[in-house]
């Protein structure tokens, strides 16, 4: 198509160039003609000015004859110039007949040539197109031929990837169980070991000294505490989860550290609890007035110990944002709770969380179900490690 429209513009163009030269031939033979009149009118009146010289008086006969020879002089010019315009015009309407003419017969032919050209360029793509579309499914059929190869024998590759790590996966889950098993049967050995050594204990108390015998030296209350501590961390804990007497980066040791998983961290536990004022306020002998006393120490004593706790054993990056105190007797904690919320609010503040012997068995065997899912979890990545490496392959 672009082909046709240069054609005629080609053709158009000189079709103008042909009328602008045409036209300039026009005017040149216009000046031309001017020219010529122009110079025989000079020439006319240079002769009739000579015979005005000449023959002076006869010059009124003479201008006569000249005007009359003038006259018919410019008529014959004026009747050429009307003549040679009129060929001029009558040449110049054949040639633009001829020009149309030209023109006509070369836009048939053109149309013509255009028209079997488009008939060939159709009859190409038509014949081009055949053959795209027989390499086209020739290509699609042996690409399918090759891709359901592929196919097949990656199927077969994954199903035997598949039941191998299948058949590790239950040979861990059955490990994991066993372990499971084998940690419940031993929390509940320690347990049953722990409520022997209760009725033991309980057994022998009319035998020994008063637990308020016992806690009135303060090294012997912090050696208490520390043993019943150790009991309850050592039968619920395994030893890599706990570190008793930890030396902390600021230089305090603290009685009992639990190394627990993210986010929780590492949990500092305090045994040393202050008990003087308290058995002052319970022994039945004192009056009210020393009891209330008695009371009024203990919590000075309760909320002294709760700050140094937060100011000693929590260390940002190094310890949990949080400790634990541990105190020796229920009854104790009964105290606090009951009659004392004051010191609950204090210590929460301070993120000093208090436990007794039984919820701090509660806690331990929390923190030993959340290691031995992190466990699990470990050998969950290992099996999404596997999986991975399985899907490279594809």
């Amino acid at each position: 198509m672009s082909l046709v429209v240069i054609l005629f513009v080609r053709q158009e163009m000189k079709r103008r160039e042909q009328d602008r030269e045409w036209a300039g031939r026009e005017t040149q033979l216009r000046d031309a003609v001017g020219l010529a009149a122009a110079q025989g009118q000079q020439i006319v009146e240079r002769r009739i000015g000579e015979f005005e010289k000449v023959v002076a008086g006869d010059s009124a006969q003479l201008r006569e004859v000249l005007l009359e020879r003038f006259g018919g002089l410019n008529t014959g010019i004026v009747e050429q110039l009307a003549a040679g315009k009129t060929s001029s015009q009558h040449a110049l309407g054949e040639f633009k007949d001829e020009v149309k003419g030209v023109l006509a017969e070369h836009g048939r032919a053109f149309e013509q040539r255009q028209g079997e050209a488009l008939k060939a360029l159709q009859d190409s793509l038509l014949a081009g197109t055949k053959d795209i579309r027989t390499q086209v499914s020739e290509s699609l059929s042996k690409s399918s031929e090759d891709l359901g190869k592929k196919v097949e024998n990656l199927t077969e590759r994954t199903d035997g990837r598949l039941k191998e790590i299948s058949g590790q996966v239950e040979k861990r889950l059955a490990e994991g169980f066993e372990k499971t098993t084998e940690t419940f049967i031993s929390v509940l050995q320690h347990l049953e070991r722990i409520d022997e050594a209760q009725k033991k204990i309980t057994e022998l108390s009319g035998n020994v000294v008063s637990l308020q015998a016992v806690l009135t030296d303060k090294s012997s209350r912090g050696a208490f505490g520390e043993v019943q501590l150790n009991s309850l961390v050592r039968n619920l804990m395994p030893e890599s989860a706990f570190e008793l007497q930890k030396n902390l980066s600021n230089g305090s040791r603290v009685d009992c550290m639990l190394f627990l998983p993210d986010p929780t961290g590492n949990v500092p536990i305090d045994a040393k609890f202050p008990l003087e004022n308290y058995r002052t306020m319970v022994d039945p002998d004192l009056g009210s007035q020393d009891k209330k006393t008695a009371a009024q120490l203990f919590k000075q004593d309760v909320k002294k110990h709760i700050k140094d706790i937060s100011e000693k054993y929590i260390i940002p990056g190094e310890t949990a944002d949080g400790a634990m105190m541990f105190l020796p007797a229920e009854a104790v904690f009964a105290e606090i709770h009951a009659h004392h919320p004051d010191l609950v609010e204090f210590a929460q503040h301070r993120r000093v969380w208090m436990v007794s012997p039984t919820t701090l068995m509660a806690i331990l065997t929390t923190a030993g179900a959340v290691l031995k899912d992190e466990a699990t979890r470990r050998q969950v990545h290992i099996i999404q490690q596997h999986l991975r490496a399985l899907s490279g392959d594809f």
